[in-house]
């Protein structure tokens, strides 16, 4: 987003979600992300999934 020059709350419109909803994707805090948010993520910020996602070791939780 910064390297975008964009505000939280511009992205959050533009995606069609709420500011609340962007900053727990932000956090990490979700379990899950739906693919049409993760792709509406991707052309606004005009990046690749890959750039958002990090794996996480799912047998620790």
């Amino acid at each position: 987003m910064a390297r975008r020059k964009i505000k939280g709350r511009d992205l959050a419109g533009q995606i069609g979600i709420t500011e609340q909803n962007l900053s727990l994707l932000k956090s990490g805090k979700v379990k899950g992300v739906r693919f049409e948010t993760l792709a509406r993520l991707c052309a606004a910020l005009d990046c690749q999934p890959g750039d958002l996602l990090e794996a996480s070791d799912i047998s620790k939780g």
